[in-house]
This record gives C-alpha cells, sequence and structure tokens, in this order.
C-alpha cells in the first residue's frame, strides 16, 4: 500500500437539507464509479464532514492535511481538495465571528492560502443566499464555485456539471504536469462518406460547442492553427500534451492524420476517449484506434444527442484526474523500491505503447547484461489471457533481451506486493 496521494473532504452543515445528497453523489464519483478503482488502493478517499465532534452545534472533525495532521499518526494525504456546501445553516452558524463554526471554516481558507499548490477549496453553492453579505461569503468569496451557473437542458444535470467542475478543478491542483486548464484536443477528419453528409461537420460544430459550455479549453486545428505557424509540429506538440476526444466517424480511422495524432497521444500516456460517432460503417477500421475508452454518440430525431457529448467529455475529465494520481503513485514508489516496477503505463499496454516503451529501453541500454522479467504495472481493469499472451511473446521477439511480467495493482496485491 502506498501513503494516500488524494483525500476530498466535504463540509457541509448538518441542517441544510440538500447537503447529504450532494455529498453522496461526490462519494459514489469518486468511490464507487469504474474509473478511479483502477488506481492503487487510497490514491483518492472521500470524507464527510458534518456532523458534530465536541457536542450539538459544533463542528465536525478538522480537516486534516500535511499542515494539521490527524492525532492518530495516520499518514495524511499529499494533496487536499475541501468541497464547502454552501448552505443558509452553514452561512448562519459561521456569521458569528466568535464561533466555532467561523473558525473552522476560516481555518479552511487559513490552510490553502498556506498550501496553494497542496490544498484545494471548491465551493459549491446550495443556496442562493448563503454567501451573499454574509461572514460565509466574506471568507469563501475568493474562491471560484463548481457546477455555477445551471447546466444545459437535454445535456446534464447539476450533480454531472458538479462532478466535472470538481474533477477538473482537482485535476489542475495536483497534475504534474504544467497546467492551468484541461485542454481537450478534439481530434476529427473534415472527409465524411457519401452517406454521412454534413452529419459530420454538425457534430464537430456540437462537440465545440458543449466544451464551450464547460470549463475546459479546446485545440481545434481549423481555428488554433495560426497562418504562418508549422502546422505539423504544433498539431504534433498538442496532441502529445492535450488531453484528446476523438470523432470517430466514418473515414476518421483511415486518415492517415488521424491515426498520427492518436498514436502520438497514446505513446505520450495522454488520455483518450473514443466518440464512436460511425454512421453507415468502416472499410477496415485501424488497430491504433482502440483499447481506449468509448462513448457512443447516437442521433435522436436527426440530431445529435448533446447528453452524449457530455458523457465523453465527463469521462475525459475523469481519465486526466486518473492519470494525474497514477504519475503521484509512481513518484512515491520510490519508497517501496521492492515493488520493482520497470514501467508505470498509464494505461494498459497495446503493441503500439509497448514497442514504444521497448524501443526507449534498448537505447538507452539499461537492460544489457541483466536477466529477470521487466514488471508493466497499469491502471485496473487487467488484459485479458490472450491480450496478454500476445504482449508478452512480443516482447520476447525484440532486443530487449528480457520478458515482461504485465498487472495491475489488485493482481500485485495477490502476489504480495
Amino acid at each position: 500500500m502506498l501513503p494516500p496521494i488524494l483525500e476530498i473532504y466535504v463540509v457541509w452543515h448538518p441542517g441544510d437539507g440538500p447537503g447529504a445528497d450532494t455529498a453522496n453523489a461526490i462519494f459514489e464519483h469518486f468511490m464507487q464509479g469504474p474509473t478511479f478503482s483502477g488506481v492503487i488502493g487510497g490514491g483518492v478517499q472521500v470524507s464527510f464532514r458534518s456532523a458534530a465532534w465536541e457536542g450539538p452545534g459544533t463542528p465536525p472533525r478538522p480537516v486534516y492535511s500535511e499542515a494539521n495532521p490527524a492525532p492518530n499518526g495516520i499518514r495524511p494525504a499529499k494533496f487536499v481538495a475541501v468541497v464547502p456546501l454552501l448552505g443558509t445553516e452553514l452561512a448562519a452558524s459561521v456569521e458569528d465571528t466568535n464561533s466555532a463554526w467561523h473558525a473552522y471554516i476560516a481555518a479552511i481558507r487559513a490552510t490553502q492560502e498556506a498550501s496553494t499548490e497542496r490544498f484545494g477549496v471548491f465551493p459549491y453553492l446550495l443556496s442562493d443566499g448563503a454567501t451573499s453579505g454574509t461572514q460565509l461569503g466574506s471568507i469563501l468569496g475568493k474562491y471560484q464555485l463548481v457546477a455555477a451557473g445551471q447546466p444545459e437542458r437535454h445535456g446534464e444535470d447539476v450533480l454531472s456539471m458538479l462532478c466535472r467542475d470538481l474533477t477538473q478543478g482537482i485535476a489542475q491542483l495536483i497534475s504534474p504536469d504544467e497546467m492551468d486548464r484541461l485542454t481537450a484536443f478534439i481530434s476529427h477528419t473534415k472527409r465524411h462518406s457519401y452517406v454521412e453528409g454534413e452529419d459530420v461537420d454538425a457534430l464537430v460544430d456540437l462537440v465545440r460547442e458543449v466544451i464551450g459550455n464547460t470549463r475546459l479549453r479546446e485545440y481545434f486545428d481549423a481555428s488554433d492553427l495560426q497562418p504562418g505557424t508549422d502546422w505539423d509540429a504544433a498539431l504534433t506538440y498538442n496532441a502529445g500534451t492535450s488531453a484528446m476526444l476523438a470523432i470517430r466517424t466514418d473515414l476518421y480511422s483511415s486518415r492517415t492524420w488521424c491515426q498520427r495524432e492518436v498514436a502520438i497521444a497514446k505513446t505520450h500516456g495522454m488520455p483518450v476517449i473514443m466518440m464512436d460517432a460511425i454512421g453507415f460503417g468502416e472499410e477496415r477500421g485501424s488497430f491504433l484506434m482502440d483499447h481506449v475508452p468509448r462513448v457512443a454518440v447516437r442521433k435522436l430525431d436527426g440530431r445529435w444527442q448533446k447528453k452524449d457529448v457530455y458523457r465523453a467529455l465527463n469521462l475525459l475529465v475523469d481519465e486526466c484526474l486518473k492519470r494525474a494520481l497514477w504519475m503521484h503513485q509512481r513518484d512515491l514508489a520510490r519508497e517501496r523500491p521492492e515493488l520493482d516496477v520497470a514501467w508505470w503505463a498509464p494505461h494498459a499496454p497495446e503493441p503500439l505503447t509497448l514497442s514504444h516503451w521497448i524501443n526507449a529501453r534498448i537505447e538507452q541500454g539499461i537492460d544489457a547484461g541483466v536477466e529477470g522479467d521487466l514488471r508493466i504495472l497499469h491502471p485496473d481493469p487487467p488484459l485479458g489471457p490472450d491480450e496478454r499472451e500476445v504482449l508478452i511473446n512480443y516482447a520476447q521477439t525484440t532486443r530487449l533481451g528480457r520478458g515482461v511480467d504485465i498487472m495491475t495493482p489488485r493482481q500485485l496485491a495477490t502476489r504480495g506486493g
């Protein structure tokens, strides 16, 4: 077990009715959904802070962090995200500047200001009057609200918006890469089959419209490539540094540049979500396009469905946070040399990414004269037996000179790792 990476504290007053349901939605997203279950246990935890700790009317237990560790000696998470649920009862309890609740909320702000790179505050407004002219608003008003405004009709609900905004904010807080705002690279083809007609253009426009309604930034070649720039270098750089949303229409998998963009994203370990929008069919497909999460995008009454696009974007943001958690777990594994992991693969290996990794090791010459299998660890779910066998057999045909042992954290744990 590695030390914890991220702990999310949801804070609300027990008198604010909607607080419990909102907190449970956050818990379910991070603790019970499939995305974050793939990282090593303890990678992300969600804790509630609501029930009185020292008698009726008192605040809950403290929020623990590296600056304020728990008294039992348990190591705090490397990163802490606090989600205050701003309701009228919380506002009333904080209004008295001498109250324990006022001190509790003020301590959250003080801790964040003293540890801006490790401690984030992401308030969510339960009641409109909670922050208007109140002490609560004075203390937490400097922080940007998550899920501010109304969700788009026929696109998503407020809890979907809340979880995406929160996930994005946390990903930007903990990402080892330089990141002010998540960028979605829209990979698409301008060509369409005779059956699709203008459907492809309509879908691309819808994707851009939906991204524009979120806090994501888009990279779209038609608008982001400036005259006089090296378009090859610009596309290559952005495909290797952005989260990719690939719009797979009938001709997408056959286009050279689309194949290249996906290959660049995969070999750089970037998140890729494939939007399956095939209208009639593909002549052959491409093995480069598979082995990534896919979301079906369909039409209803002649219109592409916004909810499908939102679902793809939400999954893309989740994958960004999972990648950041995985990278931090890789770094913390230096404290556990007995794990002996040669490659912390951010996604389950495939022939493309495995060959890229093997070639890099061969060039470095670090395996010369060394025997024994190299351990490759990737997030759950595990590869199937046949998939794993193909990769192991492939590695044996290369100049690597060593075998590979491919597993997930759960499989490693069963071996006592």
